[in-house]
């Protein structure tokens, strides 16, 4: 076991070698040990201790004896609370982001920017729950108003992703709050430390201000078990759920089964075209970052890269340069850009891949070996292959990028569509026609469209997400408050008559 003293962050964030992984305004848990291991390393960092399904019960209890109190705050007050949990937030970036690096394995400049996403969308949820909006529509009938209200669905599961296992929450559950919502947290099991840091932090502002802390609840679990309890449990208005498309499909199957809501952030598998007519420094640098950052292992990270022929060769030679480039080692050094994949299972994904890709007939042309070393560390790497492969159509969640050349931009817009996945997509060009085109009906069909951009690094203010096996959910900015909202359409009859609609007569 790695020493807990050898990072002294752990204990700034209020951790512990053993620690409770159940918080519904009082900490517990007596469920199975988790084991939280270092990636750069595979030694175990600490344990958090997970809750039982009777602890499962008893925590939706407190949620719902806390709801009728936040709900009945008004917005603005529950704003006040969101911008505080930011302030918490940002008082301890530097250990936060250090935490995410050591347990996840992201770089620390990342890891800060994923605190600083949750800090971001904390401002922009205090603004919207003073601006949280229904239409007032003109009425058909004299002496009448018609307007739409927007209440609170009442309790909302959050379910997150190793990749991102403090900002995913934020995106949720700061929007959430500020609409009037209970909210239950699952985080990864591989990330519970986070998880619990977190937890600590929004907990410790609740408490302060003289609100339940099972307002944001938070249960660990192995396995699938309470993940299984939520998105079965009815009293639910709302399950959001980050990961595999696998597992959405599962989700979607059996929320929907039972009319409930879903918000699925799912499979991305995408894509960057460079036109003839490219800027291709901006290009090559955009790529780089896209495809090894987060060693990649983002939903938005770049896994197809088509290139016209007149710029293959120059683009080829250019990221081959840039990623002898890159220094590959622990995540919390200074000049390190890849740290190790996540989990072993990552490290089997990329091998096996490599495998399959090369059956294909796809050749390694960057990178493509396992680094033997203690940890979980690989090559970025890069493949030449032919668009329609079946391989390409499936989303490795490693740092593999797929190259291929096209002669015409149509033909290339084309195959960034004909994958499952929707999520991002990139052109890089400076044509007009072409960006116009990109955007339209007939462009990409993702729910990220981008020019001359990566298809990483999305702001909080627009509405994240993606189409088709992505999932169709949108989180973080624009109107997607509206999903942990139920909208009433409300006619008030102000006159001493009784008009009907569409000029009935009913006479009794």
């Amino acid at each position: 076991m790695t020493s807990f003293n050898e990072y002294p962050f752990l204990k700034e964030l209020g951790l512990q070698e053993e620690n409770l992984g159940l918080y519904n305004g009082k900490w517990g848990g007596s469920g199975d040990i988790v084991k939280c291991v270092n990636p750069s390393n595979g030694k175990v960092i600490a344990h958090v201790k997970g809750a039982t399904t009777a602890e499962y019960e008893e925590t939706i209890q407190a949620m719902l004896a806390a709801k009728t109190k936040w709900q009945l705050t008004p917005a603005p007050k529950r704003g006040e609370i969101v911008r505080l949990i930011g302030e918490a937030l940002r008082a301890k970036i530097t250990p936060l982001a250090k935490l995410i690096s050591l347990e996840m394995g992201k770089i620390f400049i990342e890891a800060k920017g994923e605190v600083q996403e949750f800090i971001d969308i904390c401002d922009f949820a205090t603004g919207l729950s003073r601006t949280i909006n229904g239409q007032v529509l003109p009425s058909e009938r004299p002496g009448h108003m018609l307007l739409e209200c927007w209440n609170p669905l009442g309790l909302v599961g959050i379910i997150t992703a190793f990749n991102f296992p403090c900002a995913v929450l934020g995106w949720n559950a700061a929007i959430s709050m500020i609409c009037g919502n209970v909210q239950l947290w699952k985080g990864a099991s591989t990330t519970s430390l986070i998880t619990v840091a977190v937890t600590k932090i929004i907990a410790e502002v609740l408490e302060k201000n003289g609100f339940d802390g099972a307002i944001c609840s938070t249960i660990i679990g192995s396995g699938r078990t309470v993940g299984e309890q939520m998105i079965q449990d009815k009293r639910f208005g709302l399950i959001s759920f980050t990961g595999s498309t696998e597992i959405g499909k599962r989700i979607s199957s059996v929320v929907h089964g039972y009319f409930g809501r879903t918000i699925l952030e799912l499979g991305g598998n995408n894509a960057i075209i460079v036109a003839e007519d490219a800027n291709v420094d901006l290009a090559v640098r955009a790529c780089v970052f896209a495809a090894v950052g987060t060693t990649g292992q983002r939903c938005t990270s770049l896994r197809r890269l088509f290139i016209h022929e007149s710029l293959y060769d120059t683009v080829i030679e250019r990221l081959k340069k840039a990623y002898s480039t890159v220094k590959i080692g622990d995540p919390l050094v200074d000049g390190t850009l890849v740290g190790p994949l996540h989990t072993q299972s990552a490290v089997k994904e990329y091998t096996e891949g490599l495998e399959e890709i090369k059956k294909q007939g796809g050749k390694v042309i960057v990178g493509g070996k396992k680094i033997e070393k203690e940890g979980n560390f690989v090559e970025p790497t890069i493949v030449e292959i032919n668009h329609d492969a079946p391989i390409v159509k499936t989303e490795l969640f490693v740092p593999i990028l797929y190259a291929m050349k096209f002669k015409c931009l149509d033909d290339a817009m084309a195959w960034n569509n004909e994958v499952p996945q929707g999520l991002s997509s990139s052109l890089f060009t400076n044509n007009q026609m072409s960006i116009f085109k990109w955007l339209g009906p007939t462009g990409s069909d993702c729910g990220i469209v981008n020019v001359n951009v990566a298809t990483n690094g999305a702001e909080i203010g627009g509405a994240f997400g993606g189409e088709k096996e992505t999932g169709g959910g949108r989180e973080s900015g624009s109107d997607s408050w509206k999903q942990y909202m139920r909208r009433s359409t409300c006619t008030i009859n102000y006159s001493t008559s009784m008009p009907l609609s569409q000029g009935i007569n009913f006479d009794a």
